[in-house]
């Protein structure tokens, strides 16, 4: 389509499975990254513009040379236990630095802003399935920086910004061309560290809790393919584009429907390996809820998305790049 797309966050793990889905639909993204948690490997569909979303001065220098039509924001950290140790740092670095963004975008003229979310606002479910008229009760400053800034997108309406928070479940698996993948330091999420368990590449696994109201006591959650995560930000681009002139915000559950606990995804890891997933129990995480699952009819029928990849090829994707490239 020729668009210019900024893409804050390209060198992440879901970052540059963006930006190659976005160049393979003929636009042109560019990653803007500090590379403090990003990867060079992983920028390879467009150039690569270095610098921090809290940054006005050198957004405002990016902006005026590239003229975005558009911002995908995928920037930030990550780790819920790590905000609940450093709950400021998330705040600032998460919630604060994304309102300079929103305000270069409103300062260069951009009208289609999409925001990496996620479903750690809902907190405690009052519902089998959440949707997106959920109640917002975060439990962790993570959850609460991605809640701030759905709150700012949502005021931003006002000066004419069209934008969509796209509320994420699990993302799991890996680029299904094997180019890319999940290479976080440390690691923190279920499928990649059950993966190297079972191929010998890392530690047994710890289970963060064995005592959640489920019926096998761990937590449940919902887990979506970094690639059909990937499809719903181009989904979502061009719904804002269709969209009547003028300022709207929306958000959008981006998941499966169906929810699986820790432990049967480490035994349908094991099942795929064809080992044992090793592991221990340890206890609970703080702000940690015992069940995330979404109901994703909005994104269905708004979006026109619909994820394409079940668990195990999220697995068997998991497996294949852990193989290859164990300490990316």
């Amino acid at each position: 389509m020729n668009r210019t797309i900024l893409v804050a966050g390209g060198a992440g793990y879901i970052g540059s499975q963006v930006c190659k889905a976005l160049a393979a639909g003929g636009d042109r993204p560019v990653c803007y990254d500090t590379m403090e948690k990003g990867h060079a490997w992983a920028v390879r569909w467009g150039p690569l513009e270095q610098g921090d979303i809290g940054d006005a001065a050198r957004l405002d220098d990016v902006f005026a040379r590239h003229r975005p039509a558009a911002v995908l924001h995928l920037a930030g950290y990550i780790e819920v236990g790590e905000s609940v140790r450093a709950p400021e740092r998330y705040l600032h670095n998460n919630a604060a630095k994304s309102d300079v963004l929103i305000a270069a975008a409103l300062r260069h003229g951009v009208e289609a802003f999409v925001f990496s979310s996620s479903c750690a606002v809902y907190g405690l479910p009052r519902a089998e399935l959440l949707a997106e008229d959920h109640p917002i009760a975060p439990l962790s400053p993570y959850a609460e920086s991605k809640a701030r800034t759905e709150r700012s997108l949502a005021a931003a309406a006002a000066s004419g910004l069209r934008s969509a928070a796209l509320r994420y479940f699990n993302a799991a698996g890996a680029d299904p061309g094997g180019e890319i993948g999940e290479a976080h330091e440390p690691e923190t999420h279920l499928l990649p560290l059950a993966a190297d368990a079972a191929l010998g590449l890392g530690p047994p696994v710890t289970v963060l809790g064995d005592d959640y109201p489920t019926p096998d006591g761990s937590c449940i959650r919902d887990f979506v393919h970094v690639a059909d995560l990937a499809e719903a930000h181009l989904r979502a681009l061009d719904w804002l584009g269709a969209a009547a002139p003028g300022g709207r915000h929306e958000a959008f559950n981006l998941g499966s429907g169906r929810g699986y606990s820790v432990r049967e995804a480490m035994a349908e890891t094991a099942r795929l390996a064809g080992r044992p997933v090793p592991h221990a129990v340890g206890p609970r995480r703080p702000g940690d809820s015992p069940r995330l699952v979404g109901d994703i009819a909005k994104a269905r029928r708004m979006l026109g998305w619909q994820p394409t990849r079940d668990l195990a090829v999220q697995i068997e994707d998991t497996l294949r790049w852990r193989r290859r490239v164990p300490r990316a």
